[in-house]
């Protein structure tokens, strides 16, 4: 009742509100239901020890109704009217409505005054309302209630059942097979399911009828015959029945649950005392073996071999990878095992598990701490006497090898040290010598180390008791007198060698000084001699000058340098003279250099007869370069005349062919006079090239006095020739377009004016943009298309460039097109009559025949698709005489 939902039932009751009234008319439904709801009324008021005989007349008084619905909801209602009268008996019923209301079944068209009189439809519907309240309402499977609840369990009980398929309630459950499955499900004991038939229904139906009554204390409810005999057996008879079914079976089902409880109880005791068993077992085996292994722990006897003491050391491992490992592995399982049993014994509510004396885990840990700490301790006692052993062995064999490497080391160094090589070698021979005994010296510091380490090595094996210790002391004591015997030779053998350095040292510093001094002037020489002897090449003055003048200061310098040369050879005697006074074994010659006292006089005197031939080749040049300079002044004074005569007239010519002075008549014969002039000017040209064929036979490539050059006058003169060509060309041309064209000199003048201002560079020529603003300043509106037209008209070369001859043709067929396109329609008019085309025949009769033909032939390109075969439409004709630019 806790979990009953009042809107969930007023949900479900929402379709029960007119409970099928018209079904029960129905004379088998009603009988099925009387019956249902009389035995379902009884079940419950027999506990309180009465019950019903007729639903309609019983509950009329209100008071087995009140009753009724004490015993199923488990609540006291209202105290009744005792009375006999009907105003009682309306108050009870009243009271028992009440309470059904109060838990939240909405009633519909049912009232007290109907129950009172037995109305047996309001009556019916009342109790139908009951049970779906308490009997059906809380029945939960799977999230569903109710009613679908009631069916969801009912299929998953008979599910594994054969022919049995729930899904109503009412012909699923007529052959009988349904009650028989659900029955079979929780009391297999009770029906012999195999044996039943599908085709037997009513023995199907006695059978499960009578087993519920007899076993489950679920009364008979309805009646067999009826539920075969009905087509559709009434569904809240059937509903109510098999709720029976699910009070009667979800009570021994809790009964069930119970004695598995108490089973899973009495196991998990039963598992926790085999757990207690096996902890007390493992606990002592473990302490056991704890026992024994300290013992052999704790020995230590040292060995005397290595051996021995590494087979010890083997077997602590074999006893830390074989037999530790099993243990530990033992103990984390008691432990694990101690604390799921705690757990599980927490858990069950019973008292913790006390282990025997001494075997607590606390114990177990303890003796397990000793046996680690026996264990560590073992180690270390082994791994020192080891260390201890190998120590001995190490040290034995370590004085053994540094004696034998000393040994071997010495080996000759005692002849090595008594040798006099010094007294026939020379000063590099002595100065390798120093080296390589510094060298030795060093090593034998070096090995001062060793001997003391090989003494050092045979004091600690005395210490130890080594059991070879008077052989060690014999060979040590060797090493260190042989040790003492160098030391002495080495100190001797020095200073012979620093005695005889000495001697030498002084001749070596001579040779050193005469090197020195000896190749620096040795150069001086060759290259004064390589200079002198030098070809010279030079184009000037100036350059010359600069050679005669560097030529007067070296041979300032030839006093100073015969001066070395005099000191540089008294080096060398005095190299002379020490070696015959001292008796020294001269191996060889200067090392410091090859250059001889003989080789520095023949050089000398070579350069002494170079210099006076130096001097004429000079004088000779100087005249030369002389020559060259008048030469270049003659050439500039002229080009400087001619250079500037030839940009004047190139900028007069400019002008005339810009400006707007006079007629084109007169600037063509104002052309003509420049050009006469400049006729006239070709002699200075002519002597100009003398002038320049000269200085090119003399081969002089520059000259200061003028910026001009032969090539850049040329260049001007046939720029200057061609240009007043040109422009007088273009002069004359202007004249036949304007004749031409009938042009006056003021539209001339009017073109001219709109060139210049257009030509902003100002190169007699217009670029595109400059030719496009133009024609916008004088009035033409075109776009792309028509500009691109006017261009291939007026640049055909497509230089991007416009001329201005091309734009006085331009503008003078600018200005004919209106007359050109009048003649030719006037024309055309004359020949085509009342026609719109012209034909070849009519060409031919009306033209010349030269003419006729001429222009047949230029028709045929021009014909249209549309056009008369052999005829011409008027755009085509004038287009065939005047081409497409002339429309």
């Amino acid at each position: 009742m806790d979990h009953y939902d009042p809107q969930q039932t007023n949900d479900y009751m929402q379709p029960e509100e007119d409970w099928d009234r018209d079904l029960l008319l129905d004379p088998a439904w009603e009988k099925q239901q009387r019956k249902t709801f009389t035995a379902w009324c009884n079940s419950h008021l027999r506990k309180a020890g009465t019950q019903i005989e007729n639903i309609e007349e019983d509950f009329r008084d209100g008071l087995k109704l009140m009753l009724l619905l004490e015993v199923i909801s488990g609540e006291r209602l209202a105290k009744p009217e005792r009375g006999k009268m009907r105003v009682h008996k309306i108050s009870n019923v009243n009271k028992a409505l009440d309470f059904i209301a109060s838990k939240g079944v909405k009633l519909v068209s049912i009232g007290a005054e109907e129950i009172v009189d037995g109305n047996v439809k309001m009556t019916l519907g009342m109790i139908w309302t009951i049970i779906l309240r308490f009997a059906i309402q809380d029945i939960s499977v799977e999230e569903t209630s109710a009613k679908e609840g009631l069916l969801l369990w009912c299929q998953r009980k008979t599910a594994p059942y054969k022919n049995v398929n729930i899904q109503n309630f009412h012909i699923s459950w007529k052959d009988g097979l349904g009650f028989c499955a659900l029955i079979h499900r929780h009391r297999p004991e009770l029906i012999d399911y195999g044996k039943l038939r599908k085709d037997d229904p009513l023995t199907n139906l006695n059978t499960a009828f009578d087993v519920a009554e007899k076993y489950l204390d679920i009364p008979k409810m309805l009646d067999a015959e009826d539920i075969v005999g009905t087509a559709r057996p009434d569904e809240k008879a059937i509903m109510t029945y098999v709720s029976s079914f699910y009070h009667a079976f979800s009570g021994a089902q809790k009964a069930e649950t119970a004695a598995n409880r108490i089973c899973k109880v009495l196991a998990v005791n039963q598992e926790n005392e085999q757990l207690m068993e096996d902890y007390e077992k493992l606990a002592s085996d473990l302490l056991e073996w704890i026992r024994r292994t300290i013992p052999w722990l704790e020995n230590r006897l040292p060995e005397n071999t290595m051996q021995a003491m590494q087979q010890k050391l083997e077997d602590f491992r074999d006893y830390r990878r074989v037999h530790k490992p099993p243990k530990v592995q033992e103990k984390c399982q008691l432990e694990i095992s101690f604390n799921t049993l705690q757990t599980k014994l927490r858990l069950s509510n019973r008292p913790a598990f006390m282990p025997s004396e001494g075997r607590m885990v606390s114990d177990i840990h303890n003796a397990w701490g000793c046996l680690e700490q026996a264990e560590k301790g073992y180690e270390e006692w082994l791994l020192n006497e080891i260390r201890r052993l190998e120590r001995l062995d190490h040290l034995a064999e370590k004085f053994r090898q540094k004696a034998s490497i000393h040994e071997s080391w010495t080996d000759g160094k005692e002849a090595m040290l008594r040798q006099k090589d010094y007294e026939t070698a020379t000063l590099s021979e002595i100065k390798a010598l120093l080296k390589k005994h510094e060298a030795f010296e060093s090593d034998l510091a070096a090995h001062q180390d060793r001997v003391e380490q090989i003494a050092a090595i045979a004091q600690e094996l005395n210490e130890l008791d080594y059991y070879d210790s008077p052989s060690v002391n014999a060979r040590c004591q060797k090493i260190c007198d042989q040790w003492d015997n160098l030391g002495a030779l080495t100190q001797k053998r020095r200073e012979a060698l620093e005695r005889t350095e000495k001697l030498l040292e002084t001749i070596d510093q001579l040779y050193l000084e005469y090197a020195k001094r000896a190749a620096p002037f040795n150069n001086w020489m060759e290259g004064a001699m390589e200079d002198l002897q030098d070809t010279f090449i030079v184009h000037t003055i100036e350059e010359i000058q600069g050679l005669t003048t560097a030529h007067e200061q070296f041979k300032a310098t030839l006093p100073d340098a015969d001066k070395e040369r005099l000191a540089i050879l008294g080096i060398h005697n005095e190299v002379t003279k020490i070696v015959q006074t001292y008796h020294v074994n001269m191996a060889g010659t200067n090392p410091y250099t090859t250059i001889t006292p003989q080789e520095i006089n023949s050089k000398w005197d070579h350069v002494r007869q170079l210099v006076p031939r130096r001097d004429q080749a000079l004088t000779e040049e100087h005249a030369r370069q002389q020559h060259n300079e008048r030469l270049r002044k003659q050439f500039g004074a002229q080009a400087n005349v001619i250079g500037p005569w030839i940009q004047t007239k190139m900028e007069e010519i400019g002008r005339i062919s810009i400006e707007m002075h006079g007629t084109l008549e007169d600037q063509l014969s104002h052309l003509r006079q420049y050009e006469k002039s400049i006729v006239n000017y070709k002699p200075k040209m002519d002597q100009l090239e003398g002038d320049h064929q000269l200085i090119q036979e003399a081969l002089i490539f520059d000259n200061k006095h003028t910026n001009y050059t032969m090539e850049h006058i040329r260049v001007g003169w046939e720029q200057l020739l061609t240009t007043i060509a040109r422009t007088i060309n273009e002069v004359e041309n202007q004249i036949l377009t304007r004749d031409a064209k009938g042009i006056s000199q003021e539209q001339m003048n009017e073109f001219r004016a709109s060139f210049n201002h257009f030509d902003r560079k100002k190169t007699g020529m217009m670029d595109t943009d400059d030719f496009r603003a133009c024609l916008i300043s004088m009035g033409y509106n075109m776009g792309e298309a028509e500009f691109a037209r006017i261009m291939s008209i007026v640049d055909p070369n497509r230089l991007g460039v416009v001329t201005f001859q091309a734009f006085i043709d331009f503008m003078s067929r600018e200005t004919a097109d209106t007359d050109t396109a009048d003649q030719v329609m006037a024309s055309f008019k004359i020949l085509a009559g009342d026609k719109n085309y012209i034909t070849v025949d009519e060409l031919r009769r009306e033209l010349p025949p030269d003419q006729a033909e001429y222009c047949i032939a230029r028709m045929a390109p021009y014909a249209g698709p549309d056009a008369v075969p052999g005829a011409l439409d008027y755009m085509s004709f004038s287009t065939a005489l005047y081409g497409e630019s002339d429309l």
